[in-house]
C-alpha cells in the first residue's frame, strides 16, 4: 500500500459514517487504567473497545464507528503527537480526548462532560489489585461466538458432559481468528507507517532503548537514566535516587513504580524534609490510640499503606539518625511496629529513596558531620540512579520548555515562545533545573498577557542573592 493509495483512500472517506452513538475506544498501555476507565463509561451506558497499543486503536475504529477516541499520553508503537494527526485527518467526525482530559482536535462529543466525568473517576479511584493486559481484555465486550450447535448439545446432555472432537475444532478456528488478527494489526501498523511517511517494517516498542513517556529529553544522559530504569522496574530491589534539586527525582520513582509489577497498587510518597522530626516516626510507621498527646485515634503509617507497592522517601538525607536505625530494621526484615504498640507486622513493600545530598560522603564521615548510617546507606544504594542536572542536557531544553508549555496550555491559552526568548533560555546555567524551567516559563506567560508569545523581555531570571 502505497502513500498516494493510503492519502486516496482518507479523503474518500464519509466523515458522517464515522460518529457512533455512545461508542468508545481506549488507547492506552496502561491496563489498570484501561479496567478504571472500562467501569466508569460502561456506568454511563457507553460501549467501550479497548486497544493498548496506536495500531491496535486504529483496528478498533475500523471495525467499528465511534463518537470518541480516548488517548493516552504515551503509545508503545506509536508517537501520539502524529498518531493524533492521522486520527484527525481520518475521522474528523470524532473527538479526540487525551487521558489528562486535554482536547486534540476533531468534533465535539454532544456527550464530552460523561467522557471528563469518566476520565476524573478513573484517575481518582485507587487501585487494590494489580490488573494485567490479560484480565482487562478478558473484559472486553469483542468475544469468540460459540456455535449454536455445541451450546444446544450441551444444554441438552442428560449425562457427565464428554470432550468431543469439535472442541478442537473451535480451538483451531480460535487459533485461526487470532492469527487473522494479528495480520491485520499489523497491516494496520504498515499503513500508519506509509500515512506518516516512515518506511518502517519493525515496531518502536521492540527497542528496548525507548524513551519513558514521563523522561523528557533524547540527550545521552537521559537514555542513560531511561535504560537504568527499564533494567530495575521489575526488580524489588531497594533504589537511591541522587541529583540536585529540581532534576525531576520523583518523576523518575514514579516511572519506576509504572514499569514494575506493583504498578496496579500503591505509590505512597513521604518527603522527610517536610514533616517534624518528633512527628516523622508516626507518620512512617503509625501509630495507636494514645501514643502520645494529641493520638485521640489509631492511624496507619505510609509504609502500612504502601503495602504491596511502592515508598518513596524523599530527602532521606533529612531523617534523625535514632529513626535511620529502625527503618533499617525494616528494610532487613520487612516487619514494622507501630508507635505504642507491642505487635509487629509484615509488610511487602518497595523502598525508593531519594536525596541531593553527597550521602555517601555524610555516611563516612566522622563526628559531628556524620548524619547518616553507614549501614542504611548501603542497604538503601543497592542500585543508585543519578537523574542528570539540566545544565548537563542542555540538547533537551527545547523540549522541556515545548512540553511545559503546552501542559500550561491545559489552563490558559496555549503559548509559544519566540526565537530569540529560546535562545535567552539556553544562556542561563540553571541552577534550580527544571523546576526552575518551569518557573520561568510560567512567569512569562504571566507576563506576556493577552499576548500568544513569550517574548524575550518575558523571561525574567531571579536575581542571585546578595550576601
Amino acid at each position: 500500500m502505497g502513500r498516494e493509495s493510503v492519502m486516496n483512500s482518507v479523503s474518500n472517506m464519509d466523515a458522517a459514517e464515522v460518529a457512533a452513538v455512545r461508542t468508545v475506544v481506549l488507547a492506552s498501555a496502561d491496563a489498570g487504567l484501561r479496567q478504571r476507565l472500562r467501569a466508569s463509561l460502561t456506568g454511563l451506558r457507553w460501549q467501550v473497545r479497548e486497544a493498548s497499543g496506536g495500531a491496535e486503536a486504529m483496528a478498533q475504529l475500523e471495525d467499528a464507528r465511534s463518537e470518541a477516541l480516548l488517548v493516552d499520553s504515551w503509545l508503545p508503537d506509536l508517537e501520539v503527537g502524529e498518531f493524533a494527526s492521522v486520527i484527525r485527518m481520518m475521522y474528523p467526525a470524532m473527538e479526540l480526548l487525551r487521558v489528562d482530559g486535554g482536547a486534540d482536535g476533531g468534533a465535539r462529543s454532544p456527550r464530552r462532560n460523561e467522557l471528563l466525568h469518566a476520565l476524573r473517576e478513573a484517575q481518582n479511584t485507587p487501585v487494590h489489585a494489580p490488573v494485567n493486559d490479560t484480565a482487562a481484555w478478558a473484559a472486553a465486550p469483542v468475544s469468540v461466538p460459540v456455535p449454536a450447535a455445541t451450546t444446544a448439545s450441551a444444554a441438552g446432555a442428560r449425562g457427565p458432559i464428554r470432550m468431543p472432537s469439535p472442541v478442537r475444532k473451535d480451538v483451531d478456528q480460535s487459533e485461526a481468528r487470532e492469527r487473522e488478527e494479528q495480520v491485520r494489526l499489523e497491516s494496520t501498523r504498515q499503513a500508519l507507517a506509509v500515512l506518516l511517511g516512515r518506511e518502517e517494517t519493525t515496531r518502536p516498542a521492540a527497542k528496548t532503548e525507548a524513551m519513558l513517556p514521563e523522561m523528557i529529553g533524547t540527550s545521552e544522559p537521559m537514555r542513560e537514566l531511561t535504560r537504568l530504569i527499564r533494567l530495575v522496574a521489575p526488580r524489588s530491589t531497594t533504589v537511591l535516587i541522587e541529583g540536585e534539586t529540581g532534576t525531576g527525582k520523583e518523576v523518575a520513582a514514579r516511572a519506576l513504580h509504572r514499569l514494575s509489577e506493583r504498578a496496579g497498587k500503591p505509590f505512597a510518597v513521604l518527603n522527610c524534609a517536610a514533616i517534624p522530626e518528633a512527628l516523622l516516626e508516626a507518620e512512617l510507621f503509625g501509630h495507636t490510640r494514645g501514643a502520645f498527646t494529641g493520638a485521640v485515634q489509631s492511624r496507619t503509617g505510609r509504609i502500612e499503606a504502601a503495602h504491596g507497592g511502592t515508598l518513596f522517601l524523599d530527602e532521606i538525607g533529612e531523617m534523625p539518625m535514632a529513626l535511620q536505625a529502625k527503618m533499617l530494621r525494616f528494610l532487613e526484615c520487612g516487619e514494622l511496629q507501630r508507635v505504642g504498640d507491642n505487635e509487629t507486622m509484615r509488610v511487602d513493600v518497595r523502598v525508593i529513596a531519594a536525596t541531593h545530598q553527597p550521602l555517601e560522603k555524610l555516611a563516612t564521615s566522622t563526628g559531628a558531620e556524620r548524619t547518616f548510617r553507614l549501614d542504611l546507606y548501603h542497604r538503601l544504594a543497592v542500585f543508585p540512579v543519578e537523574v542528570p542536572a539540566l545544565r548537563d542536557r542542555m540538547d533537551d531544553l527545547g523540549l522541556l520548555a515545548e512540553h511545559i508549555l503546552e501542559q500550561m496550555g491545559q489552563e490558559m491559552p496555549r503559548k509559544r515562545l519566540t526565537v530569540k526568548a529560546e535562545a535567552k533560555l539556553y544562556e542561563h546555567s540553571w541552577p534550580g533545573n527544571v523546576r526552575e524551567l518551569m518557573h520561568v516559563l510560567e512567569r512569562g506567560a504571566i507576563l506576556a498577557a493577552e499576548k500568544m508569545e513569550i517574548g524575550e523581555e518575558e523571561i525574567r531570571f531571579r536575581r542571585a542573592t546578595r550576601s
